[in-house]
């Protein structure tokens, strides 16, 4: 007779490499220098790209909102402040539609990994996270420099920059498990949810402040969880102020909703990639 499974161990299968993914740090940190060496390789700028990408997206944003329609942060802001805080607001953003969009054909990529029984798979949406938020990281300290250059200063508040940090990656983490399992069985995830991150940018004030919402779409804005971030970013690093902990604390419970929904769908779903691939 086939050997009966208990619900309870099940369960514990499901989520025990999730507990014992820091002893896989190792592997995760190979896995991450590999996928930024392929993200640049045979580039002439290289990691470059990081930062060039996002300037020629400010430069047009800035050109279209704070030259043509006149937008600003702030009633004293000028098109240089503009153009800090959208590229304050881009650097979360473009870390999460990232990882997002490389995590969607991970799977597939790695198919030679999948029919290896000990290959811990949700190691490669992590990777992918990791080398996202490296790219972050390299913006974030040119955001820095720019903001000592325009606003000659720095404030104290850039070390809320972790407390940030953290539910932002396990929103990524999460999305980037659910998206890599998704793409294994629906191939164009790729399109479909470029679609949709392009839709939740432009519901999201990166590219407009918030104070030109019309009221009656306030709350709809508010709603969005991307909101509370991007705001907490701009406090901190930009205008010396605390984070908004009331919608911090929003967006880290949906973080950690998506965190473990995602590692789940991952987890059940993972004894079906070798079939499918």
């Amino acid at each position: 007779m086939p050997r009966m499974i208990s619900a309870q161990t099940a369960r514990r299968a499901v989520w025990r490499p999730l507990f014992e993914l820091p002893q896989k740090f190792d592997l995760v940190l190979s896995l991450t220098k590999r996928e930024l060496a392929a993200r640049y390789k045979g580039s002439v700028l290289g990691i470059l790209w990081a930062l060039l990408t996002p300037v020629v997206m400010i430069a047009i944003f800035t050109f279209i909102f704070a030259g043509i329609f006149r937008a600003r942060f702030g009633p004293n802001g000028s098109a240089w402040d503009y153009a800090l805080y959208l590229f304050c607001g881009l650097l979360p953003w473009t870390a999460f539609q990232e990882s997002l969009q490389q995590s969607s054909n991970t799977v597939v990529a790695h198919a030679n990994l999948v029919k290896r029984v000990v290959f811990p798979l949700e190691t490669l949406p992590v990777a992918q996270v990791l080398s996202s938020i490296v790219n972050q990281m390299f913006g974030t300290l040119a955001l820095l420099v720019a903001a000592l250059i325009i606003q000659r200063e720095l404030h104290t508040t850039i070390l809320w920059l972790p407390v940030l940090l953290l539910p932002q990656i396990l929103l990524m983490l999460g999305g980037a498990w659910l998206i890599a399992s998704l793409g294994v069985f629906l191939r164009d995830i790729v399109q479909g949810i470029t679609l949709v991150l392009m839709a939740w940018m432009y519901l999201t004030p990166i590219i407009y402040p918030e104070s030109i919402v019309p009221e009656r779409f306030r709350m709809y804005v508010n709603l969005n969880p991307f909101t509370p971030l991007v705001r907490s970013y701009r406090r901190a690093l930009l205008e010396g102020a605390q984070p908004d902990w009331n919608g911090l604390l929003y967006f880290t419970v949906f973080a950690l909703a998506l965190f473990f929904f995602g590692y789940w769908w991952f987890a059940r779903t993972r004894k079906n990639f070798a079939d499918v691939i």
